[in-house]
């Protein structure tokens, strides 16, 4: 009966909700429930612990702040122009420790623990009603404190003092010439901090290993957790759960203050759902519920699982190959950046992993920018494969200035994250260096450590062509670029030439359109943007190389006639970043590629480089090229030999039918091909080629099946080819010496578009005698299932939005 009586109490009151930030905080007031911090007073240090960790301390004029707030991320309210410049905040207020108290009351029963489920930035103290509770360092060590002896019954208070950081002397997270710094280099709290209430016994780190036959038919599934004596004499403890509605039940003996890690009978599924990346199939989702029993409720926890496999592998070439429940997994992803200040903004990530899935983003890397739960969570449900892993260029890879104390924070660094990540199927590896390889004292830490979490993924040695003795090679190339060069660049195997796997890579500046402009830059800076390139902008990135536009801005005169105006510039440039981008990932789709990560997907801060969508995650020219690479079946041409392939990212064969034409500017055709062929799933192969032409031209590839178009892509040719100068290749980028030739392309007449609304499809008629090129559909805040699209005359295309399209104005390169 008291069993029944236990488990009835979990499922009747679950966990409790977090407060409202005007409500009062309680502590967690039975076993199984957590109640976590929702509020900070934030205040420059002043006073000692003990006096600021007194429950009758006065804070009312502190700052008060969200949970998860850095230092400047509690002060946004005091700089409303951060997004157009950080020069003007004060530094010095951040040269000296700041204090995050909190008042809460406590039923003081049971056994409380309060835990820290990310470190503090770069380290701190705990006072808990005057008292020292720990001093926890690093950016992402979990903690956990037994507080019980120190609760009062009603008021207490918890405090917290954050140290200033410094990326070259702490373990913690930067980002480089990724943005400006964070003012405050991310100091403070940064992830929950949260109250647990449990009996005798507490569980901890519930996981399942999940195991498949090479059929998929049968799962195996066995559930883990620890389970920890909280009392000083020995105690047996009932282990009641179950996964998928099926039972597991384990009585266990504990001595005092003792832990365990304990395995329940594996259970064995039938005809199991299988997760997969969103290209292959579904997400479904299981979840494991535990229960521990004394002489009553003592403790509760869950979690979601998904039921899959990952694995890699050297190919013949040695190039870092994944799989996906055995099949093979072409990485075609992008860097991810976390918001500058570590803001904690669940809708902002679901808004930017919504961009990933529609453009057919398969994969998210994130260089020490690991963000909160909330990420894991939203890539398991899209069906984005993520890569996560330690930062280069700072503390993380500078071993050699290691103290010991560096040791022990690293090796509790990753096994937080990989507690963390175990149950979430969308990790497909993780990184333990990145620009550089580990030395094998720390290689060996970090690998039996994450073993030891059950972590169920593929370790990997280093995000560069590196090695170490227990992962061996890493399979992995980053030989840039980062800067710009032209589409046939990727068409080779030299550098970063699609062949292998390349951890970042790209063509570096991503013009926004001028509504997104307007909104970062002063008029004076959009003006530079055409008139001066070579003077630097400030949301360029400090670094020399990377300061100013010259390099892309030479380019754009050569190939497409020097801007006239800014209107000018602006449609030339998404002309130019749709074509590098849709290359990239396009060349970077076939044999003999394995994997790439576009730098990067997102901005942590606003600039005018490395992102598929802009800060205000608005979309342009570089999203769409990237977003037609990526069509589930597509037909692309190459660059290298004028051949035209057909790729299916999906795992069914499909049959279809595709049209190649080729078009002078002046509307005549100048070839065109008809061929019925199969998709081969999982596969890009080439089905025809291209004849040469001898002027300026556009090539439209059309893909249906059973009469229905489901691809469309034009390109815009020359009869002149870029040239890259390899033998003067930097880190950063190549030379070019020659350019295409699209000058032509400005002496399109120009072109009138029909528009018709129909709800949220906007149907575009070209009724003109001439080619409307880059057609572009313009909706503040919609997102399109397609854009900057081609017409021929008499051509209908519809476009598909996410909201009602009444109110778009349509644009284009000669509209």
């Amino acid at each position: 009966m008291r069993l029944l009586a236990a488990v009835l109490t979990i499922a009747l009151l679950g966990i409790s909700p977090v407060a409202h930030a005007s409500q009062a905080f309680a502590g967690p007031s039975f076993p199984g429930q957590v109640r976590t911090v929702p509020t900070w007073r934030m205040h420059p240090a002043t006073g000692t612990g003990d006096q600021i960790s007194a429950p009758g301390y006065d804070d009312s004029s502190w700052l008060a702040i969200p949970a998860r707030s850095t230092v400047m991320a509690g002060l946004l309210a005091k700089y409303p122009d951060y997004t157009r410049d950080l020069r003007g905040v004060d530094t010095s207020q951040f040269t000296v420790p700041w204090w995050y108290r909190r008042t809460f009351t406590s039923p003081a029963t049971g056994h409380t623990f309060l835990r820290l489920n990310g470190g503090v930035i770069s380290r701190g103290e705990v006072w808990l009603n005057g008292t020292l509770v720990g001093t926890p360092a690093g950016a992402y060590p979990r903690f956990e404190y037994d507080v019980t002896g120190l609760l009062r019954r009603g008021e207490n208070a918890l405090a917290i003092k954050a140290m200033p950081p410094d990326p070259f002397r702490d373990l913690t997270v930067s980002f480089l010439d990724w943005s400006p710094p964070a003012p405050d280099n991310n100091m403070g709290v940064w992830r929950d901090v949260s109250l647990a209430n449990a009996g005798d016994v507490s569980l901890l780190e519930p996981r399942v290993l999940t195991t498949l036959t090479s059929d998929l038919q049968q799962a195996t599934l066995t559930a883990r957790t620890e389970v920890r004596n909280n009392t000083s004499r020995p105690v047996t403890a009932t282990l009641l759960g179950t996964v998928d509605n099926r039972p597991l039940i384990q009585r266990v003996a504990l001595q005092p203050n003792e832990r365990k890690t304990i395995t329940f009978r594996p259970l064995e599924v039938s005809q199991p759902r299988v997760w997969w990346p969103a290209q292959f199939g579904d997400q479904p989702m299981y979840r494991l519920s535990l229960t521990a029993i004394t002489s009553g409720l003592s403790d509760h926890v869950s979690t979601d699982f998904g039921i899959r496999e990952v694995t890699s592998s050297l190919n013949a070439q040695g190039a870092r190959q994944f799989f996906v429940n055995g099949k093979p997994f072409v990485v075609r992803g992008g860097g991810w950046a976390s918001d500058l200040f570590l803001r904690a903004q669940p809708g902002r990530l679901a808004g930017e992993l919504r961009l990933a899935r529609d453009m057919g983003l398969n994969t998210i890397r994130m260089e020490g920018k690991e963000e909160d739960h909330e990420l894991l969570e939203l890539a398991d449900r899209y069906g984005i494969m993520l890569l996560p892993g330690w930062e280069c260029c700072t503390k993380w890879e500078k071993y050699s200035t290691w103290t010991a104390e560096d040791h022990q924070v690293a090796t509790d660094s990753i096994r937080a994250e990989a507690q963390r990540m175990v149950n979430h199927p969308s990790v497909l590896g993780f990184f333990i260096g990145s620009d550089n390889a580990a030395p094998a004292d720390v290689e060996k830490s970090y690998v039996d450590t994450m073993r030891a979490a059950d972590f169920p993924a593929p370790i990997i040695p280093s995000a560069a062509n590196k090695a170490t003795p227990i992962l061996g090679k890493s399979g992995m190339k980053m030989d840039g670029p980062y800067w710009w060069i032209p589409p046939n660049y990727w068409y080779q195997n030299q550098l970063g030439g699609a062949s292998g796997f390349a951890s970042e890579i790209g063509s570096g500046p991503t013009i926004p359109e001028l509504s997104t402009l307007q909104k970062y830059l002063t008029p004076q800076e959009i003006d530079d943007l055409w008139r001066n390139p070579t003077k630097p902008q400030y949301h360029l990135a400090k670094k020399e190389v990377f300061s100013t536009l010259a390099i892309f801005a030479e380019a754009l005169s050569e190939r497409y006639g020097p801007p006239t105006s800014l209107e000018d510039f602006l449609r030339k440039a998404q002309l130019a970043n749709y074509e590098a981008n849709r290359a990239q990932f396009e060349a970077y789709g076939r044999p003999p590629a394995t994997g790439m990560i576009y730098w990067m997907a997102n901005n942590a801060w606003p600039t005018l480089y490395w992102h598929l969508w802009s800060y205000d995650l608005a979309t342009a020219g570089s999203y769409f090229g990237a977003m037609k690479a990526l069509r589930p079946v597509h037909a692309q041409y190459s660059y290298n030999d004028r051949s035209i392939l057909l790729a299916n990212t999906g795992l069914q064969t499909t049959d279809v039918t595709v049209r190649v034409t080729a078009f002078a500017l002046d509307g005549r055709v100048l070839s065109d091909q008809a061929l019925p062929t199969t998709a081969q799933a999982n596969s890009a192969h080439p089905i025809l080629q291209v004849p040469a032409a001898d002027e300026t031209y556009l090539l439209r590839l059309l893909v249906t099946q059973n009469g229905r178009e489901i691809d469309r892509n034009v390109y815009w040719l020359s009869t002149s080819d870029d040239k890259p100068d390899f033998t003067n290749s930097t880190w950063w980028y190549t030379p070019t010496t020659a350019y295409a030739d699209f000058t032509a392309l400005q002496n399109l007449p120009k072109a009138t578009v029909q528009t018709d609304i129909h709800g949220q499809d906007l149907v575009l008629r070209n009724t003109s005698t001439t080619v409307a090129l880059a057609v572009r559909a313009d909706l503040p805040g919609a997102h399109w299932s397609d854009n900057y699209v081609t017409l021929w005359p008499g051509e209908t295309v519809t476009l598909h939005a996410d909201r009602p399209a009444h109110g778009t104005v349509i644009t284009g390169f000669n509209l």
